[in-house]
């Protein structure tokens, strides 16, 4: 499986598409604002540039793409206008895998850049855009050229499966009843990662920028790392015992996401070494508050499921998880695999309520070196 191609969310408007199941992202991005205004203010008030770069790392595409950026070009616009000085230019990186619907992000580019001039009422400076498909576990931008770096729910997925896994034989992730190295080689490949991660960051900041990121964390309670994926295998395993795929098929297959605890995330960032912790807390969203909020601005055709504004856990959860499975699986079984995936998620879901998510929030700050 080539994670390059197949670690993306599922493209188009349709209802089982990112765009229109990404309420829980956006509600995510919103309980950060205030973190992230703080963030970039304060970089541009201690750097002053005439060109303030800014990149969002797994961008993905819909109508979150363009919140956070416009929201920090709004912050940086405010404190201008406050201290009556002339904003700099925006150069904007947007990055994904090359598999991401970059058509639609690009498509709807001129939308949102009429918005965003028309809400700022001022006489903006000069906004450049780019695309910049490849792995965040890589070297994306040349050397401290961004002041401002942001990644909402993204840095939970690593950059290859653990190695040394091979017995983690019915499961599709670690699960409570994996054998102890498993959760042991996850853990080493996150620290790996995140290691590398906060590396290349540190080298395309400048002295003083920022670093904002908020991924999915470890269930604090019940140290739960990931029980919607073991009800994923269920039903794979179910089709294994009734002959439709074979056991090798599943045995071979493991997710390349791992969500860490505070504890873990904060030795990392100490060890590496590269940034001071300006902040680094843990929150919770619980998925029933999802079904009556109200901020929900879909900027394409909403599908009848979402014509409510209610929250759909299986179609949110396909969105991301199908092009992995189709990758390894074929589609048809990933058809049929998410039709046992709900029997199973009616079966062991509490009737009275949904699950919570755990976050994780960090804002860095780059030390000089």
């Amino acid at each position: 499986m080539d994670l390059k191609q197949v670690l993306h969310m599922n493209g188009g408007n349709g209802e089982e598409g990112y765009a229109n199941n990404s309420l829980l992202q956006k509600k995510v991005i919103s309980m950060t604002k205030s973190l992230r205004d703080e963030a970039i203010t304060n970089v541009y008030r201690n750097t002053k540039p005439k060109s303030l770069g800014i990149a969002d790392l797994g961008c993905s595409y819909g109508p979150n793409t363009f919140l956070v950026i416009a929201e920090a070009i709004k912050a940086v616009e405010k404190f201008c206008q406050e201290q009556k000085q002339k904003s700099p230019e925006y150069k904007v990186f947007l990055n994904d895998l090359p598999g991401n619907d970059f058509n639609n992000v690009f498509l709807s580019y001129d939308a949102f850049k009429k918005n965003l001039i028309s809400e700022v009422k001022t006489q903006m400076s000069p906004l450049y855009f780019f695309g910049a498909p490849g792995s965040f576990y890589d070297k994306l931008f040349p050397n401290k050229s961004l002041h401002f770096i942001h990644s909402s729910y993204s840095l939970q997925f690593l950059s290859k499966v653990p190695e040394g896994i091979d017995n983690n034989k019915g499961h599709i992730y670690w699960a409570k009843t994996s054998p102890p190295n498993v959760l042991k080689a996850y853990l080493e490949q996150y620290k790996a990662d995140l290691s590398f991660f906060l590396k290349c960051r540190a080298e395309e900041l400048v002295e003083g920028g920022r670093l904002v990121v908020t991924l999915i964390g470890e269930d604090p309670v019940n140290k739960d790392r990931g029980y919607i994926w073991e009800i994923m295998s269920m039903g794979l395993n179910d089709m294994v015992k009734q002959g439709i795929i074979k056991e090798e098929k599943v045995n071979t297959f493991n997710i390349p996401l791992y969500y860490p605890s505070l504890a873990e995330v904060k030795k990392e960032i100490d060890t590496q070494g590269s940034f001071d912790i300006n902040y680094l807390e843990t929150s919770q969203v619980n998925l029933a508050e999802l079904d009556n909020w109200d901020d929900l601005d879909f900027t394409s055709k909403k599908p009848e499921s979402l014509k409510d504004g209610g929250y759909n856990m299986e179609n949110s959860f396909r969105a991301v998880a199908e092009p992995m499975l189709t990758g390894h699986f074929g589609e048809s079984v990933t058809k049929e695999a998410f039709n046992r995936f709900l029997k199973h998620m009616a079966d062991q879901m509490p009737k009275d309520k949904r699950p919570k998510l755990t976050n994780i929030t960090m804002s860095l700050i780059r030390k000089a070196f």
